[in-house]
């Protein structure tokens, strides 16, 4: 495999994201290992809520391409009621087997309190709906307000597991190689219109 191709897709639509804070330290320690990386941040894509009769329109085909293009997924939400965002719930909603199919996909999750492990069930069943492929490595953070200092990780060890989660979806970002391949030919092909 040549350099992996790994996106990000951020759940949250606060300015100050604790989750858009995380997942660029997920692609920065992903690019380090060797592959391109990308933020998509649904702050700043207006991906309209999903309405299966409506027209996608170019936000939603772009993202689509985008996602179904990459090798490897981390998908980064706050918690919200004990799940993920409606923000992530649109995106995804959009997203199916076309996008997903043999896609490694890493999770990572920040809560203003208590537990995350509902939010990563609940994204774990959706990733397998679409027949993709989670790695062992999630991140959960709680009580994320503390966990940051401005743009640095406060908490001691932190920072190394969500460092450890980007590597981990850049080195397995080929484990379906085959199927990978006859996606990715079709994905660079659509690229070049």
């Amino acid at each position: 495999m040549t350099r992996p191709d790994v996106v990000a897709v951020c759940g949250s639509r606060r300015e100050g994201s604790y989750t858009r804070r995380a997942l660029r330290i997920a692609l920065d320690a992903a690019a380090e290992a060797g592959a391109d990386t990308e933020l998509l941040d649904l702050r700043t894509i207006d991906l309209p809520p999903f309405d299966p009769d409506a027209d996608e329109g170019e936000a939603v085909t772009e993202f689509k391409r985008r996602v179904r293009a990459a090798d490897a997924v981390i998908l980064g939400s706050p918690v919200y009621h004990g799940s993920y965002s409606a923000t992530l719930k649109d995106a995804l909603d959009y997203c199916g087997k076309d996008e997903f199919t043999d896609a490694t996909v890493g999770l990572l999750a920040t809560a203003g309190g208590g537990s995350y492990a509902s939010t990563f069930d609940h994204l774990r069943t959706v990733v397998r709906s679409v027949h993709g492929w989670t790695v062992p490595t999630q991140v959960g953070i709680r009580g994320a307000y503390d966990k940051f200092d401005g743009p640095d990780v406060a908490e001691p060890g932190l920072e190394d597991r969500i460092r450890q989660l980007g590597r981990e979806v850049a080195a397995n970002a080929d484990v379906e190689p085959a199927a990978r391949r006859e996606r990715g030919v079709a994905a660079a092909a659509d690229c070049d219109d």
